[in-house]
């Protein structure tokens, strides 16, 4: 009797070729007390930051409410993560499980400790990419009723989305949902205040990480295709392009080629996908524990000298702008004015002038910023914030006309004021990557099978798999070194589409056109998804 081949699975004749792996195969319950022992040895690590961070500022617990609200809120923000880990990190293993490179049980907690590692060591820098998309009014307020359900909202929506997509196996993009959420907010936001809905996004970033995000699906299509066929011609090896042969592993340089491409990928997710958690924990602890959290106290005495020079530098330019204008009261609707709508007007440059005076005073009056009393904690890091975002649209705006010099100077001071604002305590990025490895080794089989056998026609060969790994690998570092946020799932499983049609392998289309659709919807759903639950959640609040 001939075997059929079912809708979406792999052909009978490539089964005999080169049998599937052991996905079932349980873990070691020793591998399983040692993770869950040191995941409860993060946990406790991270209330005991807390505990001691609270206690620094030497601010008296009048009410437990707002730690009710940071444990909930810190929930949230995990549960999407641990999402992320078993949606997202699962592209990584596919490709080493595939080519019988590593046990599939073996390769789940390896990638798992290499997200670890790249959450502990990454930058920061994309975490605080993904915050500037909010509105800077909400922001401000994070601590309020409308601040809490910005963050609910945004993190429900985008956990509903990849909960969604991960079921039915697609490989969808976590950093493309929450880029929805974030949007979605944004509109929701500026609708309920009367305004047009285009002002509640700062489009242009958002059009600078939206071009990362679709362009990232192209490039490791085209890329793996072409690293696969330069391969051909470098390295004429006929059984690096072929279906590995029984359940055997492949020959040790390859093998060793795999498990360091898995590795990248996997370092590369955790230093770039955990950074998407990171600046939303740090809003909700500047919401709930704004006396710990609003400042980085710990910004050592250099840092704020450097301050003060080049505070001093970015005041002489802005004075310089504002030559003939004087500004009577409170400078700060003016700036904020400029930042929602990034248009200059007569009281934008004297207002961010008065400004930029008014914090270098409350630097100089407090010495330091573990000075800076309680109930002065909020209103100093607001003022920071939004004199860093608008000197950043002042940089951007090409009819400023400004030099170099000038440019220099301005932007010296916007990293000061970054500093002292935008850091991540080394706690945040311990319980993010718990989160992350932990859904990395739960829910990791759904996306692995989709990647590994519904792609490509014919079986995952060493070139293929090493190409798509390499190339996603180099892509994620390159846009961590830029601050943007990239998707490991679109990149790396468009880079298996990209070496299968270079190899000639055939695509199954059925599989590609449910990626594209899962694609084209994340963002118009998740949009639809936050905008309701902010709606919703703004009038519970």
């Amino acid at each position: 009797m001939s075997d059929i081949a079912l809708q979406g699975s792999m052909e009978p004749a490539r089964q005999q070729h080169s049998p599937l792996p052991n996905l079932d195969k349980g873990f070691n319950p020793l591998t399983l007390i040692l993770f869950m022992g040191v995941m409860a040895a993060g946990l406790l690590f991270v209330g005991y930051s807390i505990y001691e961070d609270v206690e620094a500022t030497g601010a008296k617990v009048t009410t437990y409410l707002p730690y009710l609200l940071l444990f909930v809120a810190l929930l949230i923000a995990l549960g999407f993560e641990f999402v992320n880990g078993f949606h997202d990190t699962a592209n990584a293993v596919a490709t080493v499980i595939y080519t019988h490179s590593l046990p599939a049980e073996f390769a789940v907690i390896w990638s798992g400790f290499f997200n670890f590692l790249g959450v502990l060591t990454s930058t920061g820098a994309v975490a605080f990419g993904i915050v500037s998309l909010l509105p800077v009014e909400l922001i401000m307020q994070v601590g309020s009723g409308a601040g809490f359900a910005m963050v609910f909202a945004l993190l429900i929506a985008a956990i509903i989305w990849n909960m969604g997509t991960w079921y039915f196996g697609l490989p969808a993009s976590s950093s493309h949902t929450l880029i929805g959420s974030i949007i979605g907010v944004g509109v929701a936001n500026a609708l309920m205040r009367g305004q047009d809905g285009t002002s509640g996004v700062d489009w242009g970033k958002a059009i600078e990480i939206g071009q990362s995000l679709l362009l990232s699906p192209l490039v490791g299509f085209i890329a793996a295709a072409l690293l696969l066929l330069v391969l051909k011609v470098v390295i004429r090896n006929p059984a690096l392009y072929q279906a590995p042969q029984g359940n055997k592993p492949p020959p040790l340089w390859i093998r060793g080629l795999l498990v360091l491409t898995c590795t990248g990928v996997s370092f590369a997710h955790g230093s770039n996908d955990g950074q998407k958690g990171m600046g939303l924990i740090m809003l909700i602890l500047i919401g709930t524990v704004p006396t710990a959290y609003a400042l980085n106290r710990a910004l050592p005495d250099s840092g704020l000298q450097s301050f003060r020079t080049t505070s001093a530098n970015a005041a002489k330019v802005i004075e310089e702008k504002a030559t003939g204008y004087s500004v009577l009261g409170n400078p700060r609707p003016a700036v904020s004015l400029y930042v929602s709508q990034h248009k200059i007007s007569e009281g934008t440059y004297p207002s961010l002038a008065v400004l930029v005076k008014d914090i270098s005073k409350q630097i100089d009056e407090y010495g330091s910023l573990a000075k800076v009393p309680a109930a002065a904690v909020g209103n100093t890091r607001n003022d920071m914030y939004l004199a860093s975002e608008a000197i950043r649209f002042l940089m951007k705006d090409k009819e400023n006309d400004l030099s170099k010099e000038q440019v220099d100077a301005l932007n010296a001071y916007k990293g000061s004021l970054d500093s002292a604002t935008r850091f991540i305590p080394t706690w945040v990025k311990i319980a993010v990557a718990i989160a992350l490895g932990l859904g990395t080794m739960i829910g990791w089989k759904r996306i692995v099978v989709t990647v590994g056998e519904k792609i490509g026609k014919t079986h995952l060969s060493y070139g293929q798999g090493a190409s798509a790994e390499l190339v996603a690998a180099a892509t994620i570092f390159a846009a961590d070194n830029y601050g943007l946020p990239v998707s490991t799932t679109h990149i790396l499983s468009s880079g298996v589409a990209g070496a299968m049609a270079a190899n000639g392998s055939g695509l199954q289309w059925s599989t590609i056109r449910n990626m594209l659709m899962a694609w084209v919807l994340t963002l118009p759903v998740a949009i639809m998804l936050s905008a309701t639950l902010y709606y919703l959640f703004s009038h519970i609040f």
